[in-house]
């Protein structure tokens, strides 16, 4: 039996992410998916990720650590961006700030993901923003 190595498949994920390449993320999220509880399915999804580009222009994925074990992979993912907007209710417009999100995936047996979990440290934006002043 082949057996998927989670580790390169969620390399592969936030390689498609990185590249915006929308089309591909069918090979990586299940229709079905759930975030933070929610059923949004992968059309929701990937609506979810196509506004966080358009409001975050220079997004870019990086992963800084990565465990997996079973059908579960848990990274923590840095960013260092500049919303044009509002970001977490948060008027960033265009400031650069950095901060992580943990965030826990469930692969099923296909080797595609079927439900995620995402904290995003919005207070350590929120600091941030203090120290360059609003």
């Amino acid at each position: 039996m082949f057996k998927i190595k989670l580790s390169d498949v969620y390399r592969s994920y936030i390689a498609c992410l990185n590249q915006q390449d929308w089309p591909k993320l069918e090979q990586f999220v299940d229709e079905n998916v759930r975030y933070n509880d929610k059923q949004i399915g992968l059309s929701g999804y990937r609506e979810m990720l196509e506004k966080d580009f358009r409001e975050i222009p220079d997004l870019h994925f990086n992963i800084q650590l990565l465990v997996s074990d079973g059908h579960y992979i848990a990274s923590r993912l840095s960013f260092d961006c500049s919303p044009k907007g509002k970001f977490l209710g948060l008027d960033i417009n265009g400031k650069q700030v950095s901060f992580c999100e943990n965030v826990f995936y469930e692969f099923h047996n296909k080797g595609k993901i079927i439900k995620v979990w995402s904290i995003i440290d919005k207070a350590n934006i929120e600091s941030q923003l203090q120290r360059i002043g609003r």
